[in-house]
């Protein structure tokens, strides 16, 4: 599976936003940073703005910055809102014309690798993602929450 570079950009702002808890951010200084046509960023800052994962001020002294904690965003829902199709395989969608979906068993197989994907990206949220910080997804909180316990 591949993300789009609409996914990427908009992983990449969200983790620039959260480095910068205390200020409004431009489109112009992301873009700057990762080295990203600000017409394209403009896109990714109104789907993630429409999507509510950051508000923006207009005007003067303008900028964004997100909408809930790092914490609180997590990076399956943050893809998902951002991916138009996760179509792996032509038997996954409409107008499926494979001539072995049948007895195909391939379908259950990339339906799985999928789930596992999303799973994966579901246990994680952007705090996860700054530097600094170690990684530790849902189910290795609660497995330390045990430990501790």
């Amino acid at each position: 599976m591949r993300l789009t570079s609409m996914t990427d950009y908009a992983l990449r702002l969200l983790m620039y936003l959260a480095q910068q808890p205390d200020r409004l951010c431009t489109i112009a200084e992301i873009a700057t940073v990762h080295s990203i046509s600000e017409a394209h960023l403009m896109k990714i800052t109104h789907q993630l703005a429409l999507a509510g994962w950051i508000e923006t001020v207009r005007g003067k002294g303008g900028g964004m910055r997100l909408a809930a904690q790092p914490e609180a965003i997590n990076l399956g829902k943050v893809v998902r809102s951002m991916e138009s199709d996760f179509m792996l395989v032509e038997c996954f969608g409409p107008g499926n014309e494979c001539t072995i979906t049948r007895g195909c068993r391939l379908t259950t197989v990339m339906r799985g690798a999928l789930q596992a994907f999303m799973a994966h990206l579901d246990a994680h949220t952007l705090a996860d993602l700054l530097p600094g910080k170690p990684v530790a997804s849902k189910s290795r909180r609660r497995t330390l929450a045990i430990k501790a316990a």
